[in-house]
């Protein structure tokens, strides 16, 4: 299994719900779309370009997609080109309108994504690992190009390992809601036959 599968399936994995999917195609660009214009200030002029700590963070992201795949590498540098770019046009904003399409981006996008995963009744993937605060905009490209009919190894195999992660995480969340406690009662239970 390649590094780009495993990674979409680990997240895929606690996105089985289609109605958490859908919410995080209007939360994750949100989220993007808010630290793209919150990292858009300060401006430096360096070698006669202007340079913000959006940039830095923004490519670093590109890079790892697309030593992850070229071609998903390849979106997801057009999508993070035009979040630079809305954000640099978001910076220009005077202070106030900066900070509150920058902050109510940024907290309107997590509250669609903490909807999701309660349809979902699962926590979001960064919980258990932070890497998937950066897979998660990646998660959300691979997903449009799937449902254009795309790359349908890569959702296959996706598809298939992430229900297998699934499955693993639903059998031990069962058996440890029947696991005694110290007394011997399965806990969950009442204790009574």
């Amino acid at each position: 299994m390649s590094t780009l599968q495993r990674q979409l399936a680990r997240y895929a994995s606690y996105h089985r719900d289609a109605r958490n999917v859908a919410t995080h195609f209007v939360g994750i660009p949100l989220i993007v779309l808010a630290l793209c214009a919150l990292l858009s200030r300060p401006e430096w002029e360096l070698g006669g370009f202007g340079f913000t700590p959006a940039l830095p963070v923004a490519a670093a992201a590109c890079v790892f997609y697309l030593l992850l795949d070229l071609r998903l590498g390849l979106a997801m540098s057009l999508c993070f080109a035009l979040a630079l770019r809305a954000g640099a046009w978001a910076a220009a904003l005077p202070t106030a309108g900066w900070l509150a399409l920058g902050i109510g981006a940024f907290v309107l996008g997590w509250v669609f994504q903490f909807v999701g995963h309660a349809w979902e009744g699962r926590k979001p993937a960064f919980v258990d690992d932070l890497g998937g605060l950066l897979v998660g905009p990646l998660f959300v490209v691979a997903e449009a190009a799937f449902l254009l009919g795309l790359r349908k190894a890569l959702r296959a195999a996706v598809d298939a390992e992430a229900e297998r992660l699934r499955a693993g995480f639903n059998a031990g969340l069962a058996a440890s809601t029947r696991a005694p406690d110290r007394c011997g009662t399965p806990t969950g239970g009442s204790g009574r036959p």
